[in-house]
């Protein structure tokens, strides 16, 4: 009677384990599904080893090398915002793998959205400091955020292998690759760009409407890009042309310029401007600027020192921008702008707002004793405020400006007297 108790007490016990066993799986079952996944995400087979990892994640959710493989197989099949959604995940949970932080970088790199990849590693180096890959790439988004030329990076991350035998990449997923690096060369020989603006200007009082246009080509090079500019105004009843020019040299990584140079026989334009600004790519997103400005007129010329400090942060960048212009008598006026913007998936895509107040060194329509100037040489008091808004439809070569702006003017015949004034632009860009 014993000995039939303590049978099948044993095997309702055995019983029990062979299925809690059963239930859970071995260390060597979980193992292996896992160099299953691998194994068919190599071979190119990304759907199935979706359906591999998604089955395994079912049961066991927290594990971060699945769902961090399973994100890459989206990255890889172009499906950036479903692997972003993985990449969160595991990032917002294991905030000190630099690798996960790396491909969630790529990931949005790979989207173009360099606003988001350069938030990503703002929030990376704060928990990784100091390194160096992820240094790199924040300095890769911005320079994509700026629109200034670097080289796509293409090299994947390397996934660290399962444990047993591997395979090698199948063909199908080199020539995905391929293809993906042949489309960026392709659109990186876009360095050609013609732009077209027009834009117009009402007064409360005073003053006749304004009208502006300009046709400006860009052309990127291996030193900077290169853009001059043909100018055209009506105001007053008088029509003008300037002759513009601007260069942008990039000297390293850390370093760049701006340049500029303006003719014009026109009244209503200054003889000659020429003006400059030396940037420097700073620690945490950051960048200075220090320059000059140069206005000749027939009677007079006019020096400013210009200087601006900006930071990237997230999709938004901040710009400071003050100008110190001497006055006759040794007093210096100041004036200054501020402007934020949030970019959208990539440096030409956001949206805009800028307020500058202080003394304006030039104004494009105003008169003293009936006598049109050309931008004017009293220092008169000014706030301005614009709104910007530009956009490029997915899959076409265009890009579309937006302006909307509105000052309060001092008038030149009356100090302490202001006009108001608003102005509205479009710009239209393509690029070949």
């Amino acid at each position: 009677m014993k000995y039939k108790i303590v049978h099948t007490a044993f095997l309702a016990l055995m019983l029990s384990y062979c299925s809690w066993a059963q239930e859970l799986g071995s260390s060597d079952d979980l193992s292996e599904a896992l160099n299953e996944a691998h194994n068919l995400a190599f071979e190119g087979k990304h759907g199935s080893a979706r359906n591999t990892l998604n089955n395994y994640l079912n049961k066991f959710p927290e594990n971060g090398s699945a769902r961090f493989l399973l994100a890459r197989t989206y990255s890889w099949d172009g499906n950036y915002d479903e692997a972003r959604k993985h990449f969160n995940k595991i990032t917002s949970e294991d905030k000190k793998s630099r690798v996960f932080w790396i491909a969630a970088v790529k990931n949005e790199l790979y989207a173009r959205n360099n606003a988001t990849a350069l938030g990503l590693t703002n929030k990376a180096l704060i928990h990784l400091p100091g390194d160096i890959e992820l240094e790199r790439l924040q300095a890769l988004a911005l320079a994509n955020i700026k629109n200034t030329s670097y080289t796509p990076y293409t090299k994947d991350e390397t996934i660290q292998k399962p444990i047993g035998k591997q395979k090698k990449p199948a063909k199908k997923l080199n020539s995905k690759k391929k293809a993906t690096t042949k489309k960026s060369e392709e659109k990186k020989k876009l360095n050609n760009i013609i732009g077209f603006t027009n834009a117009f200007t009402v007064f409360d009082k005073v003053y006749e409407p304004t009208v502006y246009s300009t046709i400006e080509y860009k052309r990127q090079t291996k030193v900077g890009s290169v853009i001059p500019r043909i100018n055209y105004s009506n105001r007053l009843k008088t029509n003008g042309i300037q002759y513009d020019i601007d260069f942008y040299p990039k000297f390293s990584k850390m370093f760049y310029a701006y340049l500029n140079y303006g003719f014009s026989n026109s009244t209503i334009y200054p003889n000659h401007k020429a003006g400059g600004d030396l940037y420097a790519n700073l620690p945490g997103a950051m960048e200075a600027s220090a320059g000059m400005r140069f206005i000749s007129f027939d009677t007079r010329d006019i020096y400013s020192i210009a200087s601006s400090i900006g930071h990237y942060s997230g999709n938004y960048y901040f710009s400071l921008r003050s100008f110190i212009t001497p006055k006759p008598g040794g007093v210096a006026t100041i004036s200054g702008n501020l402007l934020v913007r949030k970019y959208r998936r990539d440096g030409e895509n956001y949206s805009g707002i800028s307020f500058g107040m202080g003394y304006a060194p030039e104004f494009r329509q105003l008169t003293l004793d009936g006598v049109v100037l050309s931008e004017t040489l009293l220092y008169l008091e000014s706030q301005r405020l614009n709104l910007e808004y530009q956009f490029t439809p997915k899959n076409a070569p265009t890009v579309y400006r937006t302006r909307i702006g509105l000052v309060r003017q001092e008038l030149t015949t009356s100090p302490g007297n202001f006009f108001w004034a608003v102005s509205a632009g479009l710009t239209y860009r393509v690029k070949f």
